[in-house]
């Protein structure tokens, strides 16, 4: 009877042999095949892109309008899409985004390193060849390019409905290449959110409290800058203040979050504070009208955050030496 082990046919075998120099994708490669499975990340992701579906049927409802009442219907539509700042859309679609991403940011990460340090698994990933560096690096992409996917699924959509419904009304000149910044927006939000998660995974034993770790610390830096956003509005005493006279060092303190920083990312790669939907203003403040922070300030608390990630989770993971 034949079994794996009598079977010696691959002595044989004569075809390429593969080296050992990507040891870190053969663990992103697992994680990633396992994440893209789960339906609910793909719920969660067309869900992010709420404003953005709510802006496309607003302008399709517009669109047909303008078509059926002629010339007349066409005018009031340029009109209406002159008034419309596209990157301040995109920096909004974005920024309304920022809850689901957390909470894909804790279904990709929460359990990525917690799960290997209740199974003892880290005794196999950390046997030679695989390498402390291969053994992160692996799971931060595990976690950082499905992420990155998610966030770049809805902003293309709405770029590409743009891009094919109003190019005709100056859409490809204003925003046409808005998804060039939106991509490193991405990119920089989704290493932020990646290297968070798995420091907070390396330094527990079970995924769950992990997460919960994670939405701790993720809530609690969110409601220290809605405790700033109000300070802002009502500083002066009259529902709204003069943002010219609030200090920057007050005004930098409202991006002090996970998410806020990525927005503070978005408004310096868009060169924009940004406006109301639609272009309009009126007389509530929103988050978006809080000025861009420092380009040096956002950089420094991104670098400091991705660092922190890192650097618990180097010390955390540890190889561990079997004297015989």
């Amino acid at each position: 009877m034949s079994s794996p082990i009598a079977d010696l046919t691959y002595r044989g075998y004569d075809g390429p042999l593969g080296g050992v120099s990507k040891r870190w994708w053969a663990i992103a490669k697992y994680q990633i095949k396992k994440q893209v499975k789960n339906r609910f990340l793909w719920v969660l992701m067309a869900a992010s892109g709420w404003y953005y579906a709510i802006m496309i049927i607003i302008f399709f409802f517009l669109e047909q309008m303008a078509v059926n009442n002629g010339p007349q219907g066409e005018q009031a539509l340029k009109g209406f899409l002159a008034n419309i700042v596209w990157k301040d859309q995109f920096l909004l679609g974005f920024s309304f985004g920022q809850f689901l991403f957390f909470v894909m940011t804790w279904i990709l990460g929460a359990a990525s390193i917690a799960n290997d340090n209740r199974a003892n698994a880290l005794l196999v990933y950390l046997s030679k060849p695989c390498t402390k560096a291969d053994y992160l690096l692996g799971k931060w992409l595990g976690i950082f390019l499905p992420l990155l996917l998610m966030q770049l699924i809805p902003t293309l959509f709405f770029w590409l409905y743009g891009m094919t419904s109003f190019a005709s009304y100056g859409f490809v000149g204003a925003a046409g290449w808005l998804i060039l910044k939106m991509i490193p927006i991405a990119v920089l939000g989704s290493a932020l959110s990646a290297s968070v998660i798995l420091g907070v995974s390396s330094m527990f034993n079970q995924g769950r409290i992990a997460g919960i770790v994670f939405a701790g610390l993720y809530m609690v830096s969110n409601f220290f800058t809605v405790f700033v956003k109000i300070a802002i509005l009502f500083q002066g005493g009259h529902g709204r203040s003069r943002i010219a006279d609030i200090p920057p060092a007050l005004l930098n303190l409202f991006y002090c979050s996970i998410d806020g920083i990525q927005i503070a990312i978005a408004k310096n790669i868009l060169g924009t504070a940004g406006s109301q939907p639609f272009g309009g203003g009126g007389a509530r403040q929103r988050m978006a009208e809080v000025p861009v922070p420092s380009p040096i300030f956002t950089a420094l608390i991104w670098l400091a955050l991705c660092a922190a990630g890192w650097a618990i989770a180097w010390r955390r993971v540890r190889a561990v030496e079997v004297v015989g």
